[in-house]
């Protein structure tokens, strides 16, 4: 059985956002809550890194192990869903999440969070596969459909890939070793030789001394 998971190549991301929108788009995600988001590193400076972020769906959720009301479940393909009608909004899951996935409506009374909300991988919830229950509740179910989370299909230069955690391992495992690291990954080796400037056995411009 496969195992969904996310990989986002943070060489590839431009910050475009459009995976947040499509996101937004595909499930009518309310206002005040983001499934998704791009967090940016060193912003404006050498060395910037974009990545998009949501649920990871962990092997080992935190999230599942410190609810008190055990309302999240692991589908058959890995999936980590939640049933809302069991969630009494304590915010525990907020607190453990590492990456900031369990989201919680803007609007309400001041100190009552709601019912939580978070990636779903596409995957929907406990109602019945396309249901309108379920889309009100969760959204569209992609997977059950044959296809792919939103998110990582409308992702411009594929820097999102999702779907069997090996088949999307492999494919960035195949990126890393195609562009190398370092200075090769901007095109160094291509421009210059193999060898990077200032590395031992680096080849010495013609008239230069070693």
């Amino acid at each position: 059985m496969a195992r969904m998971k996310f990989i986002c190549d943070a060489e590839r991301c431009i910050e475009c956002n459009g995976c947040v929108t499509a996101c937004k788009n595909e499930h009518e995600v309310p206002w005040g809550v983001n499934r998704r988001r791009v967090v940016t590193l060193n912003d404006g400076v050498p060395g910037e890194k974009s990545i998009s972020v949501a649920c990871m769906h962990c092997s080992d959720a935190p999230c599942m192990a410190v609810c008190p009301v055990n309302c999240f479940y692991r589908t058959d393909e890995g999936v980590v869903l939640h049933d809302k009608d069991v969630c009494i909004g304590c915010g525990y899951c907020s607190y453990a999440c590492p990456f900031g996935a369990p989201q919680f409506p803007s609007q309400g009374t001041f100190g009552v969070r709601g019912k939580m909300d978070k990636c779903t991988f596409c995957a929907g919830g406990p109602e019945a596969n396309g249901s309108q229950a379920e889309f009100e509740k969760y959204g569209r179910n992609r997977l059950a459909e044959g296809k792919l989370p939103v998110c990582a299909e409308m992702c411009s230069t594929k820097a999102l890939i999702a779907g069997d955690g090996d088949v999307v391992a492999d494919i960035l495992r195949n990126r890393v070793l195609r562009r190398g690291k370092g200075a090769e990954v901007w095109g160094w080796g291509t421009a210059y030789g193999s060898k990077q400037a200032g590395q031992p056995g680096a080849a010495t411009p013609t008239g230069a001394k070693s």
